[in-house]
């Protein structure tokens, strides 16, 4: 029997920033089930209650089963939180603080189930801290300025910038990190962007906008780094075709 692909999505955008619902409508579109089962994960905000009860509005209204794991109000033990994740089609976690919410994972080791979870074929997503957290390493303000974070979980191979065009110096700043070996080659996610990867190579990079882009970012030479635009398909001109 083949082992499914491990899948990850990073979000520049979501049900929480954007109002059109492109990004969340593409992402969903790659479940291939008519109820998909959709957890949401919030630890990165502190379970923030205001950014729940917008995931679930916005998943129910799609038809999807929508769910919730918190873990600062937690009332699940471990078994039942692992029954919980393993059942997802979809993993989705918002934005945050990564260093924060890897920590508070580790805790409760739901990083470990996450991992099972996402062998056995469950999509895995993300905004800000979201899409941070699956690879090896990121770039991050967790700690107020913007640095190098190199404890991910790995699931995605590499590094990731989230908000590349859309926080001052997040460009700059990612960019040493990578040329100096801080970081890993990676991905820059502007804001309005979709990337899906299997197996940590890249299968799609989609885009709100025309002028949202996915870059990858790799160092040459002595501490230099360049950055090449992906192309991205305009889910605009998708929904309207």
């Amino acid at each position: 029997m083949v082992a499914p692909a491990r899948r990850v999505a990073l979000l520049g955008g979501g049900f929480s920033t954007d109002g059109d619902g492109l990004l969340d409508d593409w992402l969903l579109s790659h479940v291939g089930r008519p109820r998909p089962k959709v957890c949401f994960v919030p630890t990165a905000s502190g379970d923030a209650p205001a950014y729940i009860d917008q995931f679930l509005s916005a998943f129910e209204s799609r038809g999807c089963e929508p769910s919730v794991l918190s873990l600062f109000r937690r009332e699940l033990d471990d078994e039942a939180l692992r029954r919980l994740l393993l059942d997802q089609d979809v993993v989705y976690v918002g934005g945050g603080n990564t260093a924060n919410l890897l920590a508070v994972w580790r805790a409760h080791g739901v990083d470990r189930v996450l991992r099972e979870a996402c062998n056995r074929g469950t999509l895995m997503c993300g905004i800000s801290a979201g899409a941070n957290c699956w690879a090896d390493g990121s770039h991050t303000d967790s700690f107020g300025p913007l640095t190098f974070l190199r404890d991910g979980l790995g699931l995605l191979p590499g590094s990731v910038c989230p908000h590349y065009d859309s926080e001052p110096g997040r460009r700059a700043s990612y960019r040493q990190a990578v040329a100096t070996g801080m970081l890993s080659a990676g991905w820059a996610i502007e804001d309005g962007v979709g990337a899906l990867f299997a197996d940590g190579r890249l299968e799609e990079a989609v885009s709100r906008t025309p002028e949202a882009r996915l870059y990858r970012v790799q160092a040459e030479g002595a501490n230099e780094a360049v950055e090449r635009a992906l192309p991205c398909r305009l889910l605009a001109e998708s929904r309207d075709a």
